[in-house]
């Protein structure tokens, strides 16, 4: 693939509309149809969205808020905004009305991208009290009875009014943006406090897709699932940027809950996921093969076992026999083709970031041939800092840093980070800027890591969540927590232990399998509360908390713990819109369970 550089988004938006003008850029479903739409198409949309954008006033560096699932529609207001010289201000699609005005507000967005109804009657209630908002566009075309609102239709039509009168305009602002120009304002989730305003340019993204692009390769044949949120940066630089500047096709899928249907669908070659997607197909497999026969569930495990033998080998650049090359044939024709084709047949990889990805779940995929390339960044660095080369995939590493990334260890441990990929700080908020950015320019990420002799950089744990105990040890949650998700009975965990004299945990049960494994040994319960307290489950995760933890030290060992009856979600505040756990939300909200799992050590 030749080595393609461009100044600026913008311009290699426009660059490679024309040059891949006949082929499919977009694929969606509609009305259980898949549609697709051409590079040419998809120019020609964009170009009257900014037209319209310019009709209704727009002005250099003015942020454009958006609050919608991931679309086509999404895709191409992104690229209207940019290309009308404004500045998308991303905005999670499940935040409430309060949350999303907080950020709409912040941002001083003049304009608002809703994708449907229920997002546009969230803007609709705060409409009349934020002043700046001008004009509220519904992505969906549903009309909405207020003189600020307006469907896609009407933003069209006034564009193509626009660009008669201004033929030249749309050429000349493409022109006019330069490297440093904000590109997008992207709110950090924020585990703790407020979110933050990351102020990252076109040079940041152009610099960050080129680099990624040295270390994996793709090209204009690769075919793009998205699904994982476009106002997160992650999908919005690997599965929308990245995959245009290489004229690969992008499909949307139609939900969280379709993916898997769409990938048998699509059949994708690239994907991006977080680390609770491969968790939750990882749990499904294990399951059906549990209730499998056992020469079904022998088979099954021992081709894994003959994947696993083949990666260690491959890894350690030693040859694969002729014994096990045989083995691994029968395992491709029993096991993991099927596997395969579960994630539509033709997958090359998986890139994984956002989290820790837990170890026996990236060797489990990896010895069945489905490649996860885990990688680490940030919102703050555009996101990609490190990634897994494809040939030499380090597994429990998140791979080697970008060819125009710096990285440093401090003599904490803590990762600081420089280069082209480093945001330009957070809107309106230079004390937090000059926090995390030094005077040298190097980020302090807040995550613990190291990097070995080969380049490989792996992350510890986040320095704030380091746990230190009333004995004076360090214990990082995130291994230990990593391990217990893998386990079939939980969902999700929360390690406790700072300033405490022992490490506890709350638990939340994988509900489907422990319901199941309660009726077929005839327990009596009412809900989920009485499930969770009954003697049997208590022995059942003592068993599990057992056998999970052998690997670990003994004071890093979770010795005692609450099971909670409710899952941890968004809406609750319990997660942020990426799925991180807010420890502060958690431990404030099931203080008291927590103090008195102490007390009773101590009774």
């Amino acid at each position: 693939m030749m080595a393609v550089t461009f100044q600026t988004i913008a311009e290699m938006f426009t660059v490679n509309t024309d040059r891949y003008a006949t082929k499919s850029c977009y694929g969606y479903k509609e009305s259980g149809i898949w549609k697709e739409l051409t590079f040419a198409q998809v120019r020609q949309t964009v170009e009257k969205m900014a037209g319209g954008l310019k009709w209704l006033g727009i002005q250099p560096g003015d942020r454009v808020g958006i609050v919608s699932a991931n679309s086509h529609l999404w895709a191409m207001a992104d690229y209207a905004t940019m290309c009308s010289r404004g500045a998308l201000t991303t905005i999670y699609p499940t935040l409430t009305a309060k949350q999303m005005k907080w950020i709409v507000q912040h941002s001083e967005s003049r304009f608002l991208f809703c994708g449907d109804k229920d997002q546009a009657d969230k803007a609709l209630s705060m409409i009349d009290e934020i002043k700046h908002v001008e004009m509220v566009i519904v992505l969906d075309d549903t009309q909405m009875n207020h003189p600020k609102m307006m469907t896609l239709k009407d933003l069209i039509k006034l564009g193509e009014s626009y660009n008669s009168s201004h033929p030249r305009d749309f050429e000349k602002d493409i022109k006019a943006i330069s490297p440093d120009d904000l590109l997008t304002l992207i709110y950090t989730s924020g585990t703790t406090g407020e979110p933050k305003g990351v102020m990252l340019t076109h040079g940041n993204l152009t610099s960050n897709v080129e680099g990624a692009l040295k270390i994996l390769y793709a090209d204009k044949d690769d075919v793009f699932l998205s699904f994982l949120p476009l106002s997160h940066s992650f999908e919005r630089m690997a599965g929308h940027f990245l995959a245009t500047w290489v004229g690969a096709k992008i499909c949307y899928a139609e939900s969280i809950d379709k993916v898997g249907e769409n990938m048998t669908e699509v059949h994708p070659t690239l994907m991006t996921a977080v680390p609770r997607f491969y968790e939750k197909v990882y749990a499904k497999v294990i399951d059906n093969i549990s209730t499998s026969s056992s020469i079904k569930r022998n088979i099954f495990w021992w081709s894994i076992k003959a994947g696993k033998k083949a990666v260690g080998l491959r890894r350690d650049d030693e040859k694969v026999g002729t014994l096990l090359n045989l083995r691994l044939q029968a395992a491709e024709k029993l096991v993991f083709s099927k596997l395969k084709e579960k994630v539509g047949g033709r997958l090359r990889f998986f890139a994984s970031g956002g989290a820790p990805l837990a170890k026996d779940i990236a060797e489990f995929f990896t010895s069945a041939g489905i490649i996860i390339l885990e990688g680490y960044g940030l919102s703050e660095t555009s996101p990609v800092i490190s990634i897994n080369p494809y040939e030499k995939n380090r597994i429990g590493t998140v791979g080697v840093l970008l060819p125009n990334v710096e990285v440093k260890i401090a003599t904490d441990g803590e990762i600081l980070t420089r280069g082209p990929h480093v945001m330009k700080g957070y809107f309106k908020d230079e004390a937090a800027t000059k926090e995390a950015i030094d005077d040298d320019g190097w980020l302090h990420t807040g995550d613990i890591g190291n990097l070995d002799s080969d380049g490989y950089l792996s992350i510890t744990d986040r320095k704030k969540n380091i746990l230190v105990t009333s004995g004076g040890k360090n214990v990082a949650p995130q291994p230990m927590e990593n391990v217990l998700v893998t386990s079939k009975w939980i969902e999700q965990i929360v390690v406790i232990g700072d300033k405490r004299k022992f490490v506890s945990a709350l638990i939340v049960p994988a509900f489907s399998n422990l319901e199941v494994w309660a009726k077929e040994k005839n327990l009596q319960y009412r809900d989920r509360t009485e499930l969770t307290r009954l003697p049997e489950v208590k022995e059942l995760y003592d068993r599990v908390i057992s056998e999970s933890m052998e690997g670990f030290a003994q004071f890093e060992k979770v010795k005692k713990y609450v099971i909670l009856p409710n899952e941890f979600t968004i809406e609750s505040d319990e997660l942020t819109p990426s799925l991180k756990v807010k420890r502060n939300v958690v431990e404030k909200r099931y203080g008291e369970l927590i103090d008195n799992l102490y007390q009773e050590s101590e009774g």
